[in-house]
């Protein structure tokens, strides 16, 4: 794969390449604060649960390394209103509370001092990113277990390396099936109001040689009425115990359409993402974003001023309309109140 670095961690910084700049230029955001990492997982520089979990852990060990104190119990205050703080950025991706509260276990356990305490915030904050990166490659293999006949897939949104450490999630497969001279055809849907599957999927699969077809949302009943696509593959931002899903809006809509034409819905994520805390959907909650992501498009105005908008980020896809979740540690299929706590 050409190399795409969308998390670094060097010299106490955090180096995110800048996915609101994407695909026309490539940049990078260097954090260097809490402060800095909450405005790039809140603005959305980084984006895709298992990213946002990534650069969350990295937030807690800079935000330890700012604070000047030798009293352990002082610096666990301190940090666990610097968890809650980051928790409140993007509060649908589960991956976050996830790196936030391995962060806070580390805390509150024995410690000599605070300079052995930092040290092993350090060794967390690298062990949740290298198990991404591994978990990437994992996911990407159990799901070509499930697509032995199909030549083309379709996507939503970005769950690709731009939203992970390495393959990504929903991209896994895609690129490991290049890799193994498989080529899998995508059609991977714009993605309203952000364009992330326009701009950001397009752009990682093109890169890679991956070949892929943007399709605007609303042509999904047509490409697939048509025969033209063999399984849906989506990743998302938390898995409800009886597997609901959360992920972008128009998810949902993609689901309805494939179970319609009977086309497998696949849905692709590390077990981080996995909340068995909660029971079903109507439990997660789901973030709404500014209304000028609607009334405005790369800052040109496209709805009359005075026109109200709603923008919800996510929606929840009902299990039942979901073939298979596919996990680093194996494959659920229903019923995923059963199946899921096995994983």
């Amino acid at each position: 794969m050409d190399k795409i670095t969308p998390i670094e961690f060097n010299d106490n910084k955090l180096i995110l390449i800048d996915q609101r700049k994407l695909f026309e230029n490539e940049e990078y955001f260097v954090c260097d604060s809490i402060e800095s990492v909450y405005f790039a997982i809140k603005d959305m520089v980084v984006r895709g649960a298992p990213a946002i979990g990534v650069a969350a852990g990295y937030g807690m060990y800079i935000k330890a390394l700012s604070l000047d104190t030798e009293d352990i119990y002082a610096f666990r205050s301190k940090m666990q209103e610097a968890a809650d703080y980051l928790e409140s950025s993007r509060p649908t991706a589960v991956n976050l509370t996830y790196a936030t509260r391995r962060m806070m276990a580390v805390i509150n356990n024995e410690w000599n001092n605070v300079a052995e305490l930092i040290s092993a915030l350090n060794k967390e904050a690298v062990a949740i990113h290298n198990e991404d990166v591994q978990a990437n490659k994992v996911i990407g293999e159990n799901m070509l277990s499930l697509l032995k006949n199909a030549k083309s897939v379709l996507t939503v949104c970005n769950a690709g390396i731009l939203a992970t450490t390495a393959y990504g999630t929903a991209t896994a497969a895609m690129y490991l099936a290049k890799e193994q001279g498989k080529q899998l055809s995508v059609f991977a849907c714009e993605t309203r109001p952000r364009l992330q599957g326009a701009r950001l999927t397009s752009y990682e699969l093109n890169k890679n040689g991956v070949d892929v077809t943007v399709i605007t949302d609303g042509m999904v009943a047509h490409v697939m009425s048509k025969k033209m696509v063999d399984a849906v593959i989506t990743g998302c931002d938390r898995v409800a115990s009886n597997g609901d899903t959360a992920n972008k809006i128009g998810t949902k809509n993609i689901s309805i359409i494939a179970k319609r034409f009977k086309i497998p819905m696949y849905i692709a994520c590390p077990t981080s993402t996995i909340d068995l805390g909660i029971k079903d959907g109507s439990e997660i909650i789901i973030e709404e974003r500014d209304a000028s992501e609607v009334t405005h498009i790369r800052g040109v105005q496209v709805i009359p001023s005075g026109v109200k908008v709603f923008n919800p980020s996510f929606d929840v896809t009902d299990h039942d309309d979901i073939t298979a979740i596919v996990t680093e540690k194996g494959i659920a299929f229903p019923p995923y109140d059963v199946t899921l706590k096995v994983l």
